[in-house]
């Protein structure tokens, strides 16, 4: 019989109560603090992106400005947010800085990343790049959702804590822009291609007339 003793919801934050967690050491910065240190970082990455794309770019549309921002928040979250968690991935319940106890306060919705789940310039080329990389990240966000639900389902894993908050705002709303902006890029990048297409279609014809 194993004597090892559960952790309780009093000790750790996480689900199922019986988590076993032996390293965790508990967040000292409050969730505010921690929510307005993302948030400012994201307005940082905003107005640096904005300002890089109007001086490179100085007629670039909306449409092409907040797509470059979009792709640079994607690069600083996977380059610096995420490579903290592929470095720390087995300490992370024992992390105390920034962005350890960012990840300690998110896993308050998805548990997985506590316990080292398996899951878990403008040139010609742009268009084809943009497709390919938001179909990654539609399909890779997809997949996460689906995992998260197939286990609860099929093998009854409770990954999030039941207040309703973190599972609608931290896991599905958070995650979520990940299933909405890049659909917004792939159909305006389809529409993109498509009328690019058309125009060499038209210089063709006219070519071919003279």
């Amino acid at each position: 019989m194993n004597n090892e003793p559960l952790l309780s919801m009093k000790e750790h934050p996480y689900y199922p109560p019986g988590l076993l967690l032996p390293a965790f050491i508990s967040n000292d910065i409050p969730v505010p603090i921690l929510v307005t240190s993302f948030a400012i970082a994201t307005l940082f990455i905003f107005w640096f992106t904005s300002i890089l794309a109007r001086s490179v770019r100085p007629r670039i549309g909306n449409g092409q400005k907040w797509t470059a921002i979009w792709f640079m928040l994607c690069g600083c979250i996977h380059l610096f947010f995420e490579g903290y968690f592929a470095l720390n991935n087995a300490q992370i319940p024992s992390r105390t800085h920034l962005f350890g106890q960012l990840w300690k306060e998110y896993a308050k919705s998805d548990r997985r990343y506590m316990t080292r789940d398996s899951f878990v310039v403008y040139n010609p080329l742009r268009y084809s790049l943009q497709l390919i990389t938001s179909v990654g990240q539609l399909y890779g966000d997809i997949l996460y959702y689906a995992t998260f639900f197939f286990d609860e389902t099929v093998y009854g894993e409770v990954y999030c804590r039941p207040e309703g908050f973190y599972f609608w705002v931290y896991y599905i709303m958070l995650n979520g822009f990940w299933i909405v902006i890049p659909s917004w890029v792939i159909g305006n990048t389809i529409i993109e291609i498509t009328t690019a297409f058309q125009v060499a279609k038209g210089v063709n014809e006219k070519a071919r007339s003279k």
